[in-house]
């Protein structure tokens, strides 16, 4: 209700319509709605009153009915999926219920954070915007698992593979291999077992205890994509090899040298391309590179 608000005016039209009584024309029922809110929030509006007052449906605070309009729609969203980790386009009934999510976290780790000051001796400026404990137990009480101290997609994609599991499938391995919401759990299960030393502990014996996943040992984890050093590197090694073999660097354009390697493999660059690059490139060349080439007797003109 508006805090502007008057009853309507006998004889008024929309005072006929709704069956106001002719006594209560023009009051002020807005203000008196407000300073009603105003004794509550004070403490000094007795029982019978506000129990009056309920019975009409009084909203005390707009706040706490959006907050509970919100904690509906995410308990009808975990009802679905079976979690409150939800991405954060994810709606409820039209109710945009991952953002809401998303703002809730971060409104509980400010309460965490102001405890742990609290916990400190350290001053606390404000604590506007932090998740009360009522609340966090409200959305504990849902899935105890809404807030986790790592990203939510992680804790998602941990939930879902125990979902799987729990009905009796294996552990997804590959990547494809099982899609859930979304989410390709073999691809994650991957991530988790190469990526095993980013995880903290306590992920770490999730995996393990929980889901049966163990780390990757070296020889089963791809190797490192090389780096735009490591590659420079390395055909600067085939133009030294071409040019102790040939004596000068004038490599054909087409020319690709073989390299053995440490593996007993053979690699094999593309060297005349890559000179004519440096030629190319000779202006933005460091100093340390252009002195290597010359070395081996590239011609820069």
């Amino acid at each position: 209700m508006p805090f502007t608000f008057r009853v309507p005016a006998a004889g008024d039209q929309e005072a006929e319509a709704t069956g106001w009584p002719a006594s209560l024309a023009g009051f002020p029922l807005g203000q008196w709605t407000a300073d009603a809110r105003r004794l509550y929030s004070r403490g000094d509006m007795d029982a019978d009153r506000i129990a009056q007052l309920e019975k009409l449906g009084m909203i005390w605070s707009h706040f706490d009915v959006a907050w509970e309009e919100s904690l509906s729609a995410a308990r009808g969203w975990a009802a679905q999926h079976g979690h409150l980790l939800a991405p954060l386009d994810a709606t409820f009934q039209g109710a945009a219920v991952g953002i809401w999510l998303k703002n809730t976290r971060a409104a509980a780790r400010k309460a965490a954070e102001i405890k742990q000051r609290r916990a400190d001796g350290l001053p606390v400026q404000s604590s506007a915007g932090a998740l009360t404990d009522k609340r966090r137990e409200q959305l504990e009480a849902i899935d105890a698992s809404w807030c986790p101290s790592w990203p939510v997609t992680w804790q998602r994609c941990f939930h879902l593979v125990r979902q799987h599991l729990d009905t009796g499938e294996a552990l997804p391995t590959e990547a494809g291999q099982v899609m859930r919401q979304g989410e390709d759990l073999g691809r994650w299960v991957t991530s988790v077992r190469y990526g095993w030393d980013q995880l903290s502990g306590v992920q770490q014996w999730m995996c393990e205890q929980i889901l049966g996943i163990e780390p990757a040992t070296e020889d089963e984890k791809p190797k490192p994509r090389p780096t735009q050093a490591h590659k420079w590197n390395a055909h600067l090694g085939a133009a030294q090899q071409f040019f102790e073999r040939e004596g000068h660097l004038t490599v054909p354009r087409k020319h690709i040298e073989t390299v053995p390697s440490e593996d007993g493999r053979e690699d094999q660059y593309r060297l005349g391309a890559w000179v004519n690059n440096q030629r190319s490139r000779a202006a933005t060349l460091t100093p340390e590179r252009a002195e290597q080439l010359s070395k081996i007797g590239i011609r820069w003109a």
